[in-house]
């Protein structure tokens, strides 16, 4: 028997089964082979999916044990680079939460050289910005350093520099966090009163109850007039009027009362967006979000007004964490269960489109291959209750929204042809693609099909976690053979749905991208890439 050993070596057109080693690529937790991210895609995507719930393949411990020390790598390298990516990432809420950010300012904050220190110090208050995300960055900063001048000195301008009333709102709604009270962080910092409000708010935060000292304050703050009286209040009439006049937040609130229909009425009014999301099971619950009711329509109003998201830095992830727990009548941790108003729903998913709705259309052939392997429907994204499989499909679905000229295929080991349409609710091609996710991974499926099928494609979208092992071929190369068989040259975006240190986009290839999935700026970074 004759060896064809072209088969087996060819310069011309080389075909590496994934589960060997290609130029340039790495070994990855599944055994396959793809490529490394560099060291600021891996910040970016730590930056945004955090690592919380680990990975299919690998442990939470050592997924954040392995970004830990490329965040290290990074100050090293360009200390004020890294400061500044975290605080753009920070504000312009692309990120789902922002502990990793925090994370990482506190490390830099620690472990960089004077001149970087002194950076993420200052730049505290920017990513910082509720007395909650100041407790989390106390608690990863006390795990690095010890409190030295210039973190007390930073700690105490962060509560100088606030004005009094957001401060008092801050210390109202947040008193304790992660262990960590305004008390032990006032008793720390020691941060010098700017204002005899200041003052008067310092020393009630400290007071541990002591009555001569909370009296200043509350003479200073008609809000802390109301929170004690409100404490005393036995009607529940003057207990509504109470919360709507001075605009008191649900923290404040007596435990006994926080069963009411009315009072949550009231809280409702002048409740922040995120709250309002937070506790839509809640107010269905007691029956405060009934059909055609005021109330209905006031959130509704809300939750569909692209403002109030826009300034609330309500995250997509946010959203579709909301719809999904919401629609399914019972909560993520919680014993709480409520019957699910449809309207409520439908604004949900509303809101969630709102998210993308500034991105421009690039008028191309879309295909989008949702990754639908084991791994997929595995773990959290971003600490939420979703899985990654979950969050591709939706993703899909905000594409096809866009594109007027979009097919979404699935894929594992092998081709799946799913009958997605556009009118399709999110929760339909949510509860499709998991009745069909099994298997492993091969990432070239997609261009592979369209070759065989002879479909005519400008743009690849691949939403994977790029553990792929399974395939004859590198998706790399089956690209370079789509595109010589069409004659279309052809582009591929690799949607990322893990904070993992590989990418099957090939870097040397300008016509490839990787992007992080559940970033916001996605869609107009892959639309911008498009049109180039």
């Amino acid at each position: 028997m004759n060896i064809k050993y072209s088969q087996h070596f060819n310069l011309r057109n080389p075909k590496t089964p994934q589960t060997e080693a290609a130029y340039g690529a790495t070994l990855n937790n599944a055994g396959g082979y793809s490529f490394e991210l560099d060291r600021w895609q891996k910040l970016d995507r730590f930056l945004i999916l955090g690592t919380e719930g680990g990975t299919y393949y690998v442990t939470e411990r050592k997924l954040t044990q392995a970004n830990a020390k490329n965040v290290q790598v990074c100050i090293q390298t360009d200390g004020i680079r890294t400061v500044k990516q975290i605080v753009t990432i920070s504000q312009s809420g692309r990120a789902p939460k922002n502990d990793p950010a925090l994370f990482a300012l506190a490390m830099c904050a620690s472990l960089g050289n004077e001149i970087t220190r002194n950076e993420a110090l200052k730049s505290l208050s920017l990513v910082a910005r509720t007395a909650t995300h100041l407790f989390v960055f106390a608690e990863y900063a006390h795990a690095f350093r010890g409190w030295g001048r210039g973190l007390k000195r930073s700690i105490g301008n962060w509560y100088s520099e606030k004005e009094p009333d957001f401060l008092l709102y801050q210390i109202m709604k947040y008193q304790e966090r992660n262990g960590w009270s305004h008390r032990d962080l006032l008793r720390l910092s020691h941060p010098k009163p700017v204002s005899s409000k200041h003052r008067a708010l310092f020393s009630w935060a400290c007071s541990q109850g002591k009555k001569e000292k909370q009296e200043e304050a509350i003479q200073n703050f008609e809000q802390l007039q109301a929170t004690h009286q409100l404490k005393q209040e036995t009607s529940l009439r003057n207990a509504t009027e109470l919360i709507s006049k001075y605009k008191l937040p649900r923290e404040v609130i007596p435990t006994n009362l926080l069963n009411k229909k009315e009072i949550w009425d009231a809280l409702l009014r002048d409740m922040p967006i995120t709250a309002l999301i937070r506790n839509l099971g809640k107010m269905t619950k007691i029956g405060l979000l009934q059909e055609l009711s005021k109330a209905e329509d006031f959130v509704i109003e809300k939750l569909t007004s692209r403002e109030l998201l826009k300034k609330g830095r309500i995250h997509p992830l946010t959203i579709l964490t909301a719809l999904m727990t919401y629609t399914k009548g019972n909560g993520f941790r919680g014993k709480l269960a409520w019957k699910p108003n449809g309207r409520i729903s439908e604004a949900l998913e509303q809101a969630f489109y709102t998210c993308f709705e500034h991105v421009i259309p690039t008028h191309k052939r879309f295909m989008i291959g949702v990754d639908i392997s084991a791994s997929m429907f595995w773990g959290n994204l971003a600490g939420s209750p979703m899985t990654p499989g979950d969050a591709a499909a939706a993703l899909s679905l905000v594409t096809k929204s866009t594109e007027e000229r979009c097919i979404i295929k699935a894929f594992s080991h092998e081709f799946i042809d799913l009958p997605i349409s556009k009118s399709m609710r999110l929760q339909e091609v949510i509860s499709l693609m998991r009745a069909h996710g099994f298997g492993g991974t091969d990432c070239s499926l997609p261009m592979v099909f369209a070759k065989e099928n002879k479909l005519n494609v400008d743009a690849f979208l691949i939403l994977t976690d790029n553990e792929t092992w399974a395939g004859d071929i590198y998706p790399s190369e089956a690209l370079r053979d789509y595109r010589a068989s069409s004659g279309i040259d052809a582009k591929l975006i690799v949607c990322g749905m893990q904070a993992n240190a590989f990418s099957i986009a090939n870097p040397n290839d300008r016509g490839m991208l990787d992007v992080v999935g559940f970033d916001t700026s996605t869609p107009n970074i892959i639309s911008d890439f498009i049109r180039d």
